[in-house]
């Protein structure tokens, strides 16, 4: 047996013929630190550090054979990428397979901080396909809507609601991803103090709390939708154990996801209705601990009935827009607190909808404060892929970049070609955020909440 491991979980573990206990062991033991992480395609990347191997199930993810400063690293605030676990990149195998991608689509990521899977979501939902990411936690729903406003889309919903406050928007979504709060046992090798924490008992009390959830945002999901359900847990009690219960409970249908025997991921069957799984094990694959699943829900879903929504004539003039947006004339616009926030305009009802029952931490991207003549552009708007490439802008080299980074006062000198007014401050061609050039100083307009302490 492990040393560090408990004995109960390998034992369970070790119930399978085809389980090879002593390789598992031994991947933990070994003190094994992976690091990947994954693209972000909408924005230019020239790293500076090298990427090793792709991540074989993920277009957009890679392995570093070294782990950098990340908070060194500009490009990383710029949202150029994502630090992600691997197996958890799966999902965009499982897309892929769907199709997905190719469909305007509205899909939400229920438990969803810090952000790595909406993300990735985000990266492959086509541009006119609404995300709702939401996180019932507060502090951690304020760095989902940091992470997902640095990936720079305009479709997508942040939101920070219990799961059952979905139950208002019935047959909305046509995919759900559940990545369920769990006992963690998959992340043994990446956080050793966390095999404290774990217990039969709290995977009892685990399952509980995912059935809960699941059956909270059942009726979400549209007739023939789709739910992704994943843990980080060993356990077969929240995995297979919970998929026989879905089927039984509410109808829904097993989907068998292909991939190819050299990834190392084992499939599995549940026990009574043969529903697939995959597992990843760290012996195994080049990631953590891992579960996930796909089910299609075949029962007749009742609809939300968008067109009961009455969508109300914007303040502000897109011409005022027109410089800040490139192809204004595609979104749609809200105003909340003088705030202007875009999305696409095929959105608009969709996002009415979800604003009338649903608490929202940020909907599409908040390009800045309306003065009445003028916009004040918002940081949220550099970190956008959405503003023209003809807006003035200063590029910096890396030890500048970094104190522009840490909200310092930047040299005058710098921006003897910069005409006065706002500036976007680019690195390596991408946009970290704004300046205001006066006749005499530069103000940085670097948010405070999110800039690098030290370095």
């Amino acid at each position: 047996m492990s040393n560090i491991l408990p004995n109960s979980l390998i034992e369970r573990l070790g119930s399978n013929p085809f389980f090879d206990q002593e390789a598992f062991i031994a991947a933990h033991e070994n003190g094994e630190k992976l690091t990947s992480i994954r693209i972000n395609p909408n924005k230019k990347t020239n790293l500076a550090f090298k990427l090793e191997r792709q991540v074989p199930w993920c277009r957009e993810g890679y392995y570093l054979d070294e782990r950098p400063r990340f908070t060194l690293d500009p490009l990383f605030h710029a949202g150029c990428y994502y630090v992600q676990e691997a197996s958890s990149m799966f999902i965009a195998h499982i897309l892929e397979f769907l199709n997905i991608a190719n469909e305007d689509i509205r899909a939400l990521d229920l438990c969803a901080a810090p952000g790595g899977k909406s993300t990735l979501l985000n990266s492959i939902l086509t541009p006119n396909s609404l995300l709702v990411a939401n996180e019932i936690i507060k502090s951690r729903s304020v760095i989902l809507q940091e992470n997902l406003m640095r990936w720079g889309s305009a479709n997508v919903v942040v939101s920070n609601n219990d799961p059952s406050a979905f139950k208002r928007l019935p047959g909305f979504f046509d995919l759900a991803v559940v990545d369920a709060p769990c006992s963690g046992s998959g992340m043994f090798r990446k956080d050793e103090d966390s095999i404290d924490e774990w217990s039969e008992a709290n995977v009892k009390l685990c399952r509980e709390r995912q059935q809960r959830i699941l059956s909270e945002v059942v009726g979400s999901i549209s007739t023939n939708g789709t739910l992704l359900y994943s843990t980080c847990s060993y356990s077969r009690e929240e995995n297979e154990d919970i998929l026989d219960w879905l089927i039984e409970e509410y109808g829904f249908e097993s989907v068998q996801i292909p991939f190819k025997k050299d990834w190392g991921i084992e499939e599995t069957i549940s026990e009574r209705n043969k529903a697939f799984g995959y597992r990843f094990y760290p012996h195994r694959t080049q990631g953590e601990g891992f579960f996930i699943s796909v089910l299609k829900l075949k029962g007749i879903q009742p609809s939300f009935p968008l067109k009961k929504i009455k969508v109300e004539k914007s303040p502000v003039p897109k011409e005022g827009l027109s410089p800040w947006v490139n192809q204004i004339d595609n979104f749609s616009t809200l105003v909340h607190n003088e705030n202007v926030h875009i999305f696409p305009k095929n959105l608009e009802s969709s996002i009415k909808a979800i604003q009338q029952v649903l608490y929202l931490k940020n909907a599409g991207t908040m390009i800045g404060k309306w003065l009445g003549k003028e916009l004040v552009p918002s940081h949220d708007l550099a970190m956008s892929i959405h503003h023209p490439k003809n807006i003035e802008s200063l590029e910096l080299k890396l030890e500048d970049a970094q104190d522009f980074l840490r909200k310092e006062q930047l040299d005058i000198e710098l921006f003897s070609s910069v005409k006065i007014g706002w500036c976007l401050i680019t690195y390596n061609e991408v946009a970290l955020g704004w300046v205001k050039v006066l006749g005499n100083r530069i103000n940085n307009y670097y948010p405070k909440e999110v800039r690098i302490a030290n370095l």
